[in-house]
């Protein structure tokens, strides 16, 4: 069974994205819906997904969830609560239940590069531990460090970092990047998707040869039982079609035994996020 662990829908009619307001984002300024993906997933043959947050929003995340019990290929719901609010096990079980597999938060737009570290945030997410959801940790590489400490100080809970943590494959300086994550890929609490980098990359010039070393790596440092496939759908969009970044993953997955193989594609994302 293919799992997509990381897509999204939005809509901009009904609620405000900030960030889609970049011109550069224009082509994925509209609405993106179940009826637009569940095609292009039957092409690939992908079974399921796991649907995530775009907006810090609560509002956002109670609809996702509406959305994910009406559509069968969607699996589960990386939702959003605010982690610096004192009652953030209070808000988690209101959500609880049905489809909520995981909480994430922006913080790779949060200005404090400590922000993760901060005490209120601390006990958000140790709410989400205590809740059985795992928490997704979507960094850039100066916010590793952060992330590092606290998957340190939650060894009895598990997380995911989105994206291979962004490495900056433009900007082509990606040592911080190896070494942040190869020392977050030493904690066994946490697993990686591998996602994201053809936003990471020179959009319409990447290359298949460029962009696979950066799977490799995060294949080798975290290995095939904890990473996941992602397609970062319709965002993709801007850099690449769904057929595009899923051969992008299966030529990082050349010699990778069947189980393994298996594993990446969809049993890693079925046992972390419990669909």
């Amino acid at each position: 069974m293919i799992v997509d662990a990381h897509q999204h829908f939005w809509d901009p009619a009904v609620e405000e994205y900030p960030w889609l307001e970049d011109d550069d984002l224009s082509a994925v300024r509209r609405r993106f819906d179940a009826h637009d993906l569940e095609l292009v997933l039957r092409a690939h043959g992908v079974s399921g997904t796991v649907l995530v947050q775009a907006l810090g929003s609560a509002e956002e995340t109670r609809r996702l969830l509406a959305v994910a019990e009406a559509t069968p290929f969607v699996l589960g719901v990386v939702g959003w609560i605010d982690l610096t609010d004192p009652d953030a096990a209070g808000a988690l079980a209101r959500m609880a239940g049905g489809s909520l597999a995981g909480i994430r938060h922006q913080v790779e737009d949060e200005p404090d590069l400590d922000w993760l570290l901060r005490a209120d945030v601390q006990r958000g997410i140790s709410a989400v531990g205590n809740a059985g959801l795992v928490y997704d940790l979507l960094v850039r590489p100066p916010q590793l460090p952060a992330a590092i400490e606290t998957v340190r100080r939650h060894p009895d809970m598990q997380f995911v970092v989105d994206h291979v943590a962004k490495p900056p494959i433009r900007g082509g300086d990606t040592g911080d990047w190896a070494r942040g994550l190869e020392q977050l890929a030493a904690l066994p609490n946490v697993s990686c998707k591998l996602s994201g980098l053809v936003l990471e990359a020179d959009w319409g010039a990447w290359r298949t040869d460029e962009l696979v070393p950066y799977y490799r790596r995060a294949l080798e440092w975290f290995g095939p039982g904890r990473c996941m496939f992602g397609s970062d759908w319709p965002l993709c969009l801007v850099a690449a079609d769904y057929g595009d970044v899923f051969g992008l993953l299966r030529a990082a997955l050349y010699d990778l035994g069947e189980a393994e193989r298996t594993a990446v594609l969809g049993g890693n994302a079925l046992r972390l996020y419990h669909l």
